[in-house]
């Protein structure tokens, strides 16, 4: 198992606030990663700096053995990863064919987008602003299936949330995506508050409170909901 990307000793504040205190933690390459924890863990803010959307004020973001810590979310996202956050992750005031044609390499062909996610195909002329919470969150989730904007392979991806406004079948279907992302060699990571069903076999689980990591392991060995976390 490879490591795609990885923190080490990485610390973010915003303003006087530390929200990850000093995280070391990988992503490996065909994995599925699962960043657990309640709001104001320290998921979505590790989702970000891996991003680069954040940049720590501490330590390193390394991918594939380099320092990426200054390199931008653009440069990123051309090197072939893909951020799907939890909020505005669509351009409202295009339409949802333009938001697709906007995550692929070239315009072209919807297909794979509409292949994943059916429900888009009707919807392709509306503005994304107007669709429901769980229709924009297909709409950012179908991106996943199309090749990045650097036209290279698509080598991680982040997905805050990946259930949020979807019904347990659609649900189903994200999780089963991601799968296929990771059979395929990308390195998955998601940040969820609660562990999700069906996870495929070899998913690894990071467990954050308040900024730091207090469990990592496989799902079977997630200490039982409530278990105070180890003293260090």
């Amino acid at each position: 198992m490879s490591t795609e990307m990885e923190v080490r000793g990485v610390r973010v504040r915003y303003g006087p606030l530390e929200a990850l205190h000093g995280i070391d933690l990988p992503v490996p390459a065909g994995t599925v990663t699962v960043l657990l924890g309640r709001n104001g863990a320290g998921r979505t803010t590790l989702l970000r700096t891996l991003a680069g959307a954040v940049r720590p004020t501490a330590g390193q973001v390394r991918w594939r053995g380099a320092d990426v810590t200054r390199l931008s979310a653009y440069e990123r996202a051309r090197r072939g990863l893909r951020l799907v956050p939890d909020l505005r992750a669509v351009y409202p005031g295009l339409t949802v064919a333009e938001n697709l044609a906007l995550a692929a390499a070239r315009p072209g062909d919807p297909g794979p987008a509409l292949d994943a996610y059916p429900e888009l195909g009707p919807l392709l002329t509306r503005r994304a602003g107007t669709l429901s919470g769980g229709e924009q969150r297909m709409l950012a989730l179908s991106r996943l299936v199309l090749p990045p904007p650097g036209g290279g392979p698509l080598r991680v991806v982040l997905v805050d949330e990946p259930a949020l406004g979807l019904s347990p079948a659609v649900t189903a279907r994200t999780y089963a995506l991601l799968a296929d992302l990771r059979a395929s060699g990308t390195a998955v990571a998601v940040a969820e508050q609660r562990l999700p069903q069906d996870l495929p076999r070899g998913t690894l689980v990071h467990v954050l409170r308040r900024g730091a990591v207090v469990f990592s392991g496989e799902p079977a060995e997630l200490p039982p909901p409530g278990t105070p976390p180890p003293r260090h």
